[in-house]
């Protein structure tokens, strides 16, 4: 017998060691939840359960592979019987047993990718749905919105009004080929992989001897992370649990905390109304938290503080260390991309790569950053997202950028003429060949919207814009392609490209900017293990760095635009910001701007407000920082009074200069921002300063407000206040 009480702590003995019947175990993140259950798993055959009366239900296959085989090492001897996988690997073993009636003595399939999207083509073609409609969505958007119903289990209707409404007008026909998709498979006894889940559930409420026989077979069930369950998934555990009455029991491990995949169905009620399903619930929190060091877990546990609901936990560390918290102010989103690039150059100084993470709400955040990193030759690798090369609709404004830089330029003109109606490749080639040819009259008759994008680029290229005046007018050129081709999220990729026109800002010729992005795309390493990682939020759940830097923290961005006016999604990105910090290990930095420049270049408000989530922090919760005209970070410590010292005494060397100017006329750390010397100021002691977009100017006044008057030698006269303005003192 194993000594559990010396294996474990506190709470993870009370959940290991818990006598039958319903218990909800509420693991914070980083406090050892797969070894608890692998325990969990050991007391249960240790203490007479036979391994083929209990199921482990999993989101992955390789969690469940992961715990099996812990607890196969721990007792010593194999789990014969012990089933451990994914729901729907589950509801595919039990719908193999007891097929649905409807099947009668058929055998079923069930269909992989590649066949699911031939089948919609099929149904499409047949029912003569969307035929020359050239925003119709593609295929694999047609089966993102049909696997989001389901899961949902809402109207195909309502899911496009709510996510993307530029495909309203094609609703009808979508509900349409959705039936027609549903009875294709009932004839020809298919299933996909959402249906396995449903059918599971008809089974287990329809055929009673196969209930019996299950409960009889799996008395004891675990499910992990259940806060990424669906609606069916809840029921279909509830079904399959029974009143847990004699020596049965059911036990979910999850966080509510950590419920962010609503996107894709997940709701999280079901961990939320789990005492309510189960009367009788036994509730442990799992607090003490193996990973982070405590300011880590205290930023964490301030964001969770303000959840509307959820069960009460406070995170602790076990590890030892104080390294604070830092909350970075940047004057914009492109410093912030330049700031982040220095500080992972000096870490890699004394740090392995693979142990620094980017993290960001949405793949297209990354961009400037790719670029700031790829011209230091910093490898990285990106999960979640493309690398903005890879997109589609970048390299459909690359191709026309690309035809403006070199008109002989054969992919790229084939590119943007297939975009146009009734133009293929083949098609494409032969009016390419005839450009400047007695042919190209015919072709200009016959295709002239194609013509008069290829007027507009001969125009762009005789005018010597600088490469972001020409990126900005081709975007435009482009957005009706964009909303034709990808109607359904036509807004974020247009704001991906605005990150492409920002970065074309610091590069003022077309040709060498097109040569960076192209060697990017060529040298980088894809599999790469020793690389930083870029990552969505959502992707990184599950994963852990010793050094997490967070873009972006601004509202509208994170929390998101469409967050701000939903209490439900408010409390989904508060999550999700509570994942994106626990994912530190020992270093956190949380980064946000004043002005967003991609926003300004498509005519958003360029000014950015503080995320919310960085409002709420204490004065004692991080530190705060703030990016010198030099690129060093100045830090203005609240949690650690001796810091403040030390860097006001210019001894914090943690970033780079990027204006040669500054750095030689100003030693590291001779500037501090101007708020912090007013007294001399209004003295007219100091007159010199620093603004990080407009350079050096003069202070002429003070107003009453405390705002500056300040005339530039380029600019003339601002007014500007003394947080964004840097003196020496």
């Amino acid at each position: 017998m194993l000594a559990y009480r010396d294996l474990l702590n506190t709470a993870q003995y009370r959940v290991v060691s818990a006598p039958y019947g319903p218990m909800l175990v509420i693991a914070g993140a980083g406090t050892g939840k797969t070894r608890t259950i692998v325990y969990r798993l050991a007391w249960l055959v240790e203490h007479g359960v036979a391994p083929y009366n209990i199921v482990l239900l999993t989101f992955t296959r390789k969690a469940a592979k992961e715990m099996l085989d812990r607890a196969t090492d721990l007792l010593g001897a194999e789990l014969h019987g012990l089933y451990g996988g994914t729901f729907h690997a589950f509801a595919y073993r039990v719908l193999r047993q007891f097929k649905p009636a409807w099947l009668e003595e058929r055998p079923f399939s069930v269909l992989d990718a590649t066949d699911q999207q031939g089948i919609i083509r099929r149904c499409k073609e047949e029912a003569n749905i969307g035929k020359g409609m050239r925003g119709f969505p593609n295929v694999q958007t047609v089966i993102g919105f049909f696997s989001k119903a389901r899961n949902k289990e809402e109207g195909i209707g309502q899911i496009i009004a709510r996510e993307s409404p530029n495909v309203l007008p094609y609703a009808d026909d979508l509900e349409k080929l959705g039936r027609a998709y549903a009875t294709y498979k009932r004839e020809n006894a298919l299933l996909d992989y959402d249906d396995l889940l449903f059918e599971l559930e008809d089974i287990l409420r329809t055929d009673r001897e196969a209930l019996n026989v299950l409960r009889a077979t799996y008395r004891h069930i675990l499910v992990d992370e259940y806060q990424d369950t669906n609606l069916v998934q809840a029921r279909i555990l509830k079904l399959l649990a029974g009143s847990l009455e004699d020596e049965r029991s059911v036990m979910a491990v999850g966080d509510e905390a950590q419920s962010i995949y609503a996107f894709r169905g997940a709701t999280v009620r079901n961990i939320l109304d789990f005492p309510k399903i189960f009367p009788g619930t036994s509730i442990v929190a799992l607090e003490e938290n193996y990973r982070s060091l405590q300011p880590i877990l205290q930023v964490a546990n301030r964001v969770m503080s303000y959840a509307r609901e959820g069960y009460e936990k406070t995170l602790t560390a076990k590890r030892e260390g104080r390294e604070p918290v830092l909350e970075v102010e940047c004057r914009s989103d492109i410093e912030q991309a330049r700031c982040v690039a220095e500080r992972i150059a000096d870490l890699l100084e004394t740090e392995p790569a693979n142990e620094i993470a980017v993290l960001f709400r949405s793949g297209y955040q990354s961009y400037q950053l790719e670029a700031n990193l790829a011209a230091k030759g910093i490898a990285y690798k990106k999960y979640g997202g493309l690398r903005y090369q890879e997109a589609a609709h970048v390299k459909d404004l690359m191709a026309y950028l690309y035809f403006i830089v070199n008109p002989m330029d054969l992919p790229g003109f084939t590119r943007i003429a297939c975009m146009q109606p009734k133009i293929g490749i083949k098609t494409a080639e032969k009016i390419f060949h005839a450009l400047g040819e007695k042919g190209e009259a015919r072709y200009r008759k016959n295709y002239p919207a194609l013509f008069a994008e290829l007027d507009q680029l001969t125009e762009l290229r005789a005018q010597k814009l600088d490469a972001a005046d020409i990126v900005e007018r081709v975007i435009d050129l482009y957005e009706p392609h964009l909303e034709e081709q990808y109607p359904a999220d036509c807004q974020t990729r247009r704001m991906g490209l605005m990150e492409l026109h920002t970065m074309a800002t610091t590069t003022p010729e077309l040709d060498l900017f097109l040569a960076e992005v192209l060697l990017d795309s060529v040298d980088r390493e894809e599999e790469n293990e020793d690389a930083v990682v870029l990552s969505t939020i959502h992707s990184a759940k599950g994963l852990e760095w010793k050094h997490v830097f967070v873009l972006d923290l601004v509202d509208g961005k994170l929390p998101s635009r469409f967050a701000l006016a939903r209490e439900e999604a408010m409390e989904e990105e508060r999550r999700l910001m509570y994942v994106a910090c626990t994912r530190a290990k020992d270093r956190l930095e949380l980064y946000w701007y004043v002005r967003s420049e991609s926003q300004a270049s498509y005519g958003g408000d360029a000014y950015c407000t503080m995320s919310t989530f960085l409002q709420e922090l204490d004065a004692d919760d991080a530190d705060e920082a703030r990016v010198l005209p030099n690129g060093n970070l100045y830090v203005s410590s609240r949690s650690r009074p001796e810091l403040q010292t030390r860097t006001r005494e210019a001894e914090v060397t943690q970033g780079r200069a990027e204006e040669p100017s500054v750095r030689e006329e100003s030693s590291q750390g001779d500037l501090v921002p101007a708020m912090d010397a007013m007294t001399e100021i209004r003295a007219r002691k100091i007159t010199k300063c620093q603004h990080r977009i407009f350079g050096e100017g003069r202070i002429v006044s003070v107003q009453e407000n405390g705002n500056l008057v300040i005339t530039f030698p380029v600019l003339g006269t601002k007014t500007i206040m003394p947080s964004y303005v840097f003196v020496k003192k």
